[in-house]
């Protein structure tokens, strides 16, 4: 059974009601508002609030028609590092408090031409560095299942906003599972885009001042969302590209889970969930295997990946420890990047989809250790917190979209899966995890 926190229409739906005339615009974002402010207290989601200006907005469009805007009076929340015209930007840090951008991101541009509505931004890590969203600006948001334990990062107050009915749909970013993490910690659906289908122009700490800058390796923007009708459109909305659409009945797929690494073992509240899943899905006729020659070198990948993973945070910065990678060594790690990448295409050529785990564990307690220092128990186990980055890795590293779905709980936490497939095949990485949801009753 995978647990669920509310009944709210998705954002297709919502907009069909408002098409219809059932509600207003601003009716909605009115209804949208009163949920905040009732919900949001002990969790702590919607850190930045526009609701002045989204009113405004809202009462504009009660005397328009929605023509082609999909997402036409619909309200929603961004993470708090996309740029939105007027609203602060400060990636988690006081010193950045009162920078204010003038201009939207991309993300936030497509999505207002849509017809969305934004009401507000929600919580994210300092740096947006963390599996957990806590800073000083704005404090810790939590789990909504569980107030105990954390909600995420570094798109937590995302997928928060979302999995407690705030909001219908959330836009996030990922490079370490920042999305794909909070989707599996909260019991909605959340997808890692393939590297360059969306802009991450207006995504960039507010220590650039403004200004346009490389956006370097690995990161991307993704959507969360109570269903994956919902992710398909905000995507849609969103891409820089068209993406072609070939999904297939689940029962004529073929997957390759995988559920071992060399490098993280995985605990029992998430084995036990995905092996239901895995069940269910041979039951339902496809073909699910556990191994397969054509898998690359996954401890090599982890390495590698951690390696590009800190030069990208870092900007090419030192190291704590003084060291700093050389732009020969650079390039090497490139080259390693594409030959990972062409083993993953050949694997999926074999295969439809990749399945695996987000991470390791589900959603656990408050832990404001650093993330290097901090320690894990998987299967009563002492484990190195850092290592459930090895899951996050199998889609970032080549760049490939992985969509994660929920497939259960465990003590009442819920538990998702990645659906990971070929590069620009996005739209059937959604296809596919819906028709698990479907399947396992999300």
């Amino acid at each position: 059974m995978i647990p669920k926190l509310t009944d709210e229409p998705t954002a297709i739906a919502l907009a069909a009601q408002i098409a219809a005339r059932e509600l207003s615009p601003l009716e909605a974002v009115d209804a949208c508002i009163a949920r905040i402010e009732a919900l949001d207290g002990p969790l702590n989601a919607v850190v930045v609030r526009d609701f002045d200006r989204a009113r405004d907005v809202a009462r504009a469009l009660d005397g328009e028609t929605p023509g082609d805007r999909a997402l036409f009076g619909v309200p929603m929340t961004v993470k708090e590092s996309f740029n939105v015209a007027g609203l602060p930007t400060t990636f988690g840090h006081l010193e950045f408090k009162d920078f204010v951008p003038q201009r939207d991101s991309r993300v936030v541009e497509r999505l207002k031409a849509a017809g969305a509505v934004i009401v507000g931004k929600t919580n994210v890590p300092p740096d947006l560095a963390d599996l957990q969203s806590n800073n000083p600006v704005y404090g810790r948001t939590n789990n909504p299942f569980d107030h105990s334990r954390v909600s995420g990062g570094s798109s937590g107050g995302s997928a928060v906003a979302v999995a407690s009915g705030m909001v219908p749909v959330e836009y996030g970013t990922d490079i370490g599972s920042s999305v794909r993490n909070p989707a599996h910690f909260n019991g909605i659906f959340g997808h890692k885009t393939t590297f360059g289908l969306v802009s991450r122009r207006g995504h960039t700490s507010p220590a650039a001042a403004g200004r346009d800058v490389h956006e370097g390796p690995l990161s991307v923007p993704g959507p969360l969302a109570r269903s994956a009708d919902d992710l398909a459109l905000l995507l849609d909305l969103t891409a820089e590209r068209p993406l072609a659409r070939n999904a297939k009945p689940l029962a004529e797929l073929r997957f390759l889970a995988v559920l071992d690494h060399p490098v993280s073992e995985i605990d029992a509240s998430v084995r036990g969930p995905i092996e239901t899943a895995l069940a269910e899905i041979e039951r339902a006729g496809a073909r699910v295997e556990r191994s397969s020659e054509l898998l690359p070198d996954l401890a090599l990948q982890h390495s590698n990946y951690l390696r590009l993973l800190n030069v990208a945070m870092a900007r090419g910065q030192p190291a704590p420890d003084g060291t700093a990678m050389s732009l020969p060594e650079y390039y090497l790690l490139l080259d390693e990047q594409a030959r990972c990448r062409f083993s993953w295409a050949d694997l999926l050529a074999a295969y439809d989809f990749v399945l695996a785990p987000p991470l390791p564990f589900v959603a656990y307690p408050h832990d404001a250790t650093p993330i290097r220092d901090r320690r894990i128990t998987i299967n009563g186990k002492d484990s190195a917190f850092g290592d459930a980055l090895a899951w996050a890795g199998l889609a970032t590293f080549p760049n490939l979209p992985s969509t994660v779905v929920p497939v259960g709980e465990s003590g009442g936490l819920p538990c998702g899966m990645q659906v990971i497939g070929r590069e620009w095949a996005d739209m059937d990485c959604i296809a596919a995890a819906g028709a698990i949801g479907r399947l396992m009753g999300a």
